[in-house]
């Protein structure tokens, strides 16, 4: 079967249970997400997944877990048959884990990354999943769009986020390794990391869809790249 690699973000608000009221305000960007997850569930039951978690480098699997941090006990699992559970799974690892039950997914192996991986070590983890039917890469854009910013507003936001939705669209590797992880960090593009494990994953890639989003002053991006 053709090789896929899916980009996606992992906020909380995908998870109804965590948003409650907010749940209708939340759907385009849980759509979205479940839409792609769908198309990378039909190519394959096993997925493996690269996020940025400052736990990083590290690889979690066979684990289940809460998002209880994150207000209410919503149990998930990484895998059918899941032989332990860890109450403190860093954020992508639980999205990772929801996403995997809501299409149906066996299996999802997920390869934590630090935020200030060099783009040589990241392309060269790229490289290594290069064997792997199904790839999924979770990251955040910037943080800092409009008047809904996370933290301040900054005006290079858009150009940034603007940048990686070209790049993803047009599956634009040497553009998303040229992504500058000072400038990403100074805005709070933490996905900075993952998009550059993906730009290191080898094979003749052309994006089939891609979205971008950023309702609540954070940079959503979505893409499907197949080889």
């Amino acid at each position: 079967m053709i090789p896929r690699l899916a980009v996606l973000p992992h906020p909380p608000l995908l998870v109804p249970e965590l948003v409650s009221g907010a749940a209708p305000d939340t759907e385009p960007v849980r759509s979205a997400c479940l839409a792609v997850a769908r198309e990378l569930a039909a190519h394959s039951s096993e997925w493996v997944a690269v996020a940025v978690d400052p736990s990083g480098p590290r690889v979690v699997e066979d684990v289940a877990g809460t998002f209880r941090g994150f207000g209410v006990d919503v149990r998930v699992s990484l895998s059918d048959d899941a032989s332990s559970v860890d109450d403190d799974l860093p954020l992508p690892v639980l999205v990772a884990a929801w996403l995997r039950e809501q299409v149906g997914v066996r299996r999802v192996r997920v390869h934590l990354v630090p935020p200030d991986l060099p783009v040589a070590e990241c392309v060269a983890l790229g490289e290594r999943l290069g064997g792997e039917r199904a790839v999924l890469v979770l990251g955040d854009g910037s943080h800092r769009h409009g008047e809904l910013a996370v933290g301040r507003s900054d005006e290079r936001a858009g150009t940034f986020d603007e940048d990686v939705r070209k790049a993803l669209a047009t599956a634009d590797r040497g553009a998303l390794r040229g992504l500058d992880p000072v400038l990403a960090a100074e805005l709070g593009a933490y996905g900075r990391a993952a998009w550059q494990v993906a730009a290191g994953v080898p094979g003749g890639w052309r994006c089939t869809w891609s979205s971008f989003l950023a309702p609540f002053g954070v940079g959503y991006h979505f893409a499907v790249w197949e080889a």
